[in-house]
């Protein structure tokens, strides 16, 4: 693979379009062609990365540094996104994200520099997006429109001249603000980029047209193209924004100068607001903060320190963290260990929950445990696991749903936002091997003492800050601010008042007025053309390995190997079910007869990127047996694919459920987890409530994550000190009828290559798999009988839910049920449930495998009330009335669900997941299209399932027994009664 792979932009073609090339790299770490050019009229600066990633990323970034707290940079960010030139609506940013297949679209604000990132699989979408961004940036309304400014930047109220004036919009201190501004007092790092209470008030709007005027311009940006659209276009698109400028001397004005350091350290001591009645003597907090150099570090060292920040604070058998946690002076750990973000790397550590005499105690651990780091250096399996971690994490590259363009560009610039070369960021192959050759040569010690002694014990720039627990402190604020605006008051006549007044109206009417229909329409949108007819495919080729099932997914993994084992769980005892979930944690967590459990999970770090293992519980369409089985899940490089199957062999088999203790230790806390969770996300609860009551599969997952595992936690947490012996047989018994050779199902993701190569490994690991006499399958068809059911709690909040299998009632399966779906959820539901009902959330969801159509709540103030909303959902699909526009939306919102973008890991474990439910590709074609062709007749023919619903449904609530009562008062005993907590 090489440059010539990608498409190309000819100098002649670069020329016209206005732009020069600067220089041009093959970047092999992440397979690509990057081109730096330069716009000839404005000199703005352009990345163009091409590469064969569909997950397409543009993003503008402004250097943007702030001369004083009023909170420019950010009001601003807020600013331009309402509305522009070409866009005239109040949120055009909204629209986009109902209707656009967008994998990313956000900003955020840096103390020197501000993105504007957008991200999308559709080349269509892509640039749509990218115009909407650009056109925001150079061109927002909110520099004429003084409205804007007021509602995002800050502005008086007065509702009524006889009231007092009220202040609106500000944004809150944190911590890390006070690190860095103490770091950096000479610097524009001195001032606060959010903004100061206290004096963004201060700030006119001339001022902040200024602000954009000067800093939102060509000649101050840097801009990045990643993926697999055309370079030309890109720079196309460009140059019709740049042409319209002319160079500015921004760049000049808005270069970051460093901060010199200091001869001796500092001491801060700020009050933060705590609450009233709270134990005040734990409230502490204290970090030490070293700035670590006065101009940026070279790559190797870079590195270095990101290596030495794991060792120390990383996992937590790091040595710093856990001496911190274990002294017991505080209760959690605050500093994030090395920051590079900025233009000077800096290093914090510290406690919170400290009490006012340990303070010292805090600041001497933190140096004395360093020194003795630097005397005695670290453990050669920590450095070996930290390497490997860090190594595998760097070209796994593995940035979940997050896009990896946009993990590149944030990278690179760290670098290219100070005019140094945005190329280095994305190169670490050299840099990390230079570091793996000295550790090799010099020893770990010799690499990683000097840097401690010279960035952190012998550096003298180093300031400590101490936040004190202050309960007046918020009410001495408030009335700071009450004084303030009386003075405001007293100082405007009459006259002046009633204009306020009026303002304050106008601002409120224009927010709650919705856009025109024409300005709406402005907002460039995919038509059903533009969408893939097909649905994304994964190879997959079905074989067998010495008598065992394996499907393999032949997918560019950059070397990374993946795989799942599955096991049948059909055999296993129906009483055994709810010890699943400990077992699961028992393999990772006990050890074997050789290796404690410090050393097992070293052992994980330094061969692999990681192991688990869970249950996987479903239903299957049009069948009656549930899909029951335990996965264990695991990764490592290609090479190290041998080692990943024989660790997972030691944990399958040689682990001991010996350790009565650490088991306890378990159970406690999974109750009080699950006990969090009934509090926390009771819908969830519910939900597999109502499963439980619908089909076996929900019954299965219910005994081992709902109400019932918690009932059984509470028994089981007596039983441990009295019962051992039969609990640890119990634990083996569910690895007997478990692990075995029998309908084991083996699957993998990676490139061919690495494919063919592990094929002895996994010859090698099935025959190690114990074989059973078959045992008949266990018959489960167990549920839960259908009564509606209340789950007391004490809470302020319920959580309502109400379902029934549908396809009982004869609705047989089409895509268009995703679109109505989605529909409801976000019309009918979020009108009635959330905005007039007051919930947190209200939402449908359809299971196609069991034939379960769900309604939930969260943090619901009402409970029948709700319940009317749901049965109304019939009614709400006779009279729906629905203009095109707003249907082609509601299809395509459903495709980017659907289509959600997936890394290659996650692809190939849906597709195992589609091969365990005996999903077809006919069949996900024949969904999609129906999707693409739903049509309000569909929306109509959907009534009677809803109806259904309405008359058979059962309903869950998790609610306070005050709203159960009185429930059960206005409907005759309706609820039966569970108290939980």
């Amino acid at each position: 693979m090489h440059c010539a792979e990608f498409p190309h932009v000819k100098d002649e073609v670069a020329l016209e379009l206005g732009f020069e090339k600067v220089s041009e790299e093959f970047i092999p770490e992440c397979k690509s062609k990057a081109v730096l050019f330069r716009h000839r009229k404005t000199g703005a600066e352009v990345m163009s990365v091409s590469n064969h990633d569909e997950n397409k990323v543009f993003g503008i970034v402004f250097r943007t540094p702030p001369k004083d707290s009023t909170g420019i940079p950010h009001i601003l960010e807020h600013s331009v996104l309402c509305g522009s030139r070409k866009y005239p609506l109040k949120e055009p940013f909204v629209e986009l994200l109902k209707g656009s297949l967008h994998t990313f679209l956000n900003a955020f604000t840096y103390p020197d520099r501000t993105c504007y990132p957008v991200a999308s699989t559709n080349t269509k979408d892509f640039y749509n997006l990218v115009d909407v961004y650009l056109d925001a940036v150079f061109f927002p309304r909110c520099v004429e429109d003084f409205q804007t400014f007021q509602q995002e930047g800050w502005h008086f109220e007065l509702n009524d001249p006889s009231e007092d004036i009220t202040y609106k919009g500000s944004v809150k201190h944190n911590m890390y603000l006070f690190q860095v501004k103490a770091l950096y007092p000479d610097t524009t790092y001195g001032v606060d980029s959010g903004g100061d209470p206290q004096v963004i008030p201060k700030l006119t709007f001339e001022e902040f047209k200024e602000f954009h005027r000067k800093y939102y311009h060509p000649s101050n940006s840097r801009i990045w193209f990643y993926g697999d659209d055309d370079p030309n276009e890109r720079l196309r698109i460009l140059g019709e924004y740049l042409d319209m400028f002319d160079a500015s001397s921004a760049p000049n004005e808005s270069k970051i100068e460093p901060q010199k350091l200091f001869s001796k350290p500092v001491r801060i001591i700020e009050k933060y607001p705590a609450s009233e009645g709270a134990d005040l003597k734990k409230q502490h907090m204290v970090t030490l903060n070293w700035l670590l150099s006065d101009k940026p570090l070279d790559l190797e060292t870079e590195l270095a320190l990101g290596f030495l920040d794991h060792l120390l604070l990383g996992t937590p058998a790091s040595p710093l963290r856990k001496i911190l946690l274990e002294s017991g002076l505080g209760d959690a750990i605050v500093g994030g260990g090395v920051e590079d973000e900025l233009l000077q790397p800096q290093f914090s550590i510290g406690l919170k929950g400290v009490s006012e005499q340990d303070i010292h105690k805090v600041e001497e651990l933190v140096m004395t445990t360093l020194k003795k780091l630097a005397n005695e250096g670290f453990d050669t399996d920590a450095v070996e696991a930290s390497m490997n971690t860090i190594e595998f994490s760097l070209r796994e590259n593995n940035t979940g749903s997050f896009p990896r363009g946009l993990s590149l560009m944030l990278r690179s610039i760290g670098k290219w936002i100070y005019d140094m070369n945005p190329f280095e960021p994305l190169k670490y192959e050299k840099p990390l091997q230079d570091l793996k050759s000295r550790l090799a040569k010099e020893g770990s010690k010799a690499v990683f003492s000097p840097l401690i002694e010279k960035f952190i014990l012998n550096n003298p720039h180093r300031v400590t800050v101490e936040m004190q627990p202050d309960p007046e402190k918020a009410a001495r604020d408030e009335a700071t601010e009450k004084e303030i605006l009386q003075k405001v008051k007293a100082g405007m006549t009459k006259e002046d008042l009633e204009e306020l007044s009026q303002a304050t109206h106008d601002l409120r009417l224009k927010q709650e007025t919705p856009d025109p229909p024409e300005a709406l329409k402005t907002v460039p949108s995919l038509s059903l053309q533009d969408i893939p007819k097909e649905p994304i495919y994964v190879p997959i080729e079905v074989g067998d390995i010495n008598g065992v099932k394996v499907l393999q997914h032949d997918l560019f993994t950059n070397d990374v190997f993946y795989t799942e084992l599955v096991f049948d769980m059909s055999s296993l005892k129906q009483e055994l079910l709810p010890l699943v979930p400990l077992f699961c944690q028992s393999l990772l967590e006990m050890g074997t007869k050789d290796l404690t459990f410090v050393q097992l999970n070293q052992l994980i770090g330094r061969k692999t990127g990681g192991i688990s293992v869970y249950p996987f519980t479903s239903s299957v369409r049009g069948k009656d047996d549930p899909c029951s089985h335990m996965i264990v899940r695991g990764k490592a490089m290609a090479g190290r694919a041998e080692d990943l199957y024989d660790l997972i062999n030691t944990i399958l088999q040689d682990v001991q459920f010996e350790d009565q203790q650490r088991f306890k230790q378990f159970v406690s806390q999974s109750r009080a987890r699950m006990e969090n969770r009934l509090r926390g996300s009771g819908h969830g609860i519910a939900a597999a409530r109502m499963d439980a009551k619908l089909n076996t599969a929900g019954w299965m997952s219910e005994k081992m994550g709902g109400l019932s595992y918690l009932e059984f936690l509470r028994t089981l947490e007596e039983r441990v000190d009295q019962d051992w012996v039969n609990i640890s047989s119990s634990l083996e018994e569910i690895r007997k009828s478990v692990f075995s050779k029998q309908g084991c199902l083996i699957n993998i993701t990676a490139d061919g290559k690495n494919l063919a190569n592990t094929e002895k490994a996994v010859g090698k690991f099935v025959d190690l798999l114990p074989t059973r006499s078959p045992i008949t399958t266990t018959n489960w068809s167990a549920t839960l009988p259908l009564t509606n059911e209340a789950i007391v709690i004490p809470t302020q909040v319920n959580y309502v839910g109400k379902a029934a299998n549908i396809y009982d009632s004869g609705y047989k399966l089409s895509g268009s049920a995703y679109v109505i779906s989605k529909y409801i959820s976000n019309t009918w539901l979020w009108d009635r449930v959330r905005v007039s009902g007051g919930a947190y959330g209200g939402f449908c969801d359809f299971d196609t495998h069991s034939g379960v159509f769900s309604f939930l709540s969260y943090r619901d103030p009402n409970l029948l009330k709700t319940l009317d909303v749901y049965d109304g959902t019939g009614d709400f699909l006779r009279e729906l009335e629905m203009d095109n526009d707003t249907l082609t939306k509601a299809i395509i919102g459903t495709i980017g669900d659907v289509d959600s973008y997936q890394l290659p890991d996650a692809k190939g474990y849906s597709s195992m997941l589609r091969y365990l439910l005996g999903i077809t590709e006919e069949e996900r074609q024949r969904r999609r299209e129906e999707i693409l062709s739903t049509s309000l007749k569909d929306f109509k023919e959907f009534v009677d399932a809803m109806e259904a619903v309405k008359d058979k449904g059962v309903t869950v609530a998790v609610a306070s027994p005050e709203d159960v009562d009185a429930a059960n008062k206005e409907r005759f005993n309706f609820f039966q009664v569970k108290k939980a907590l």
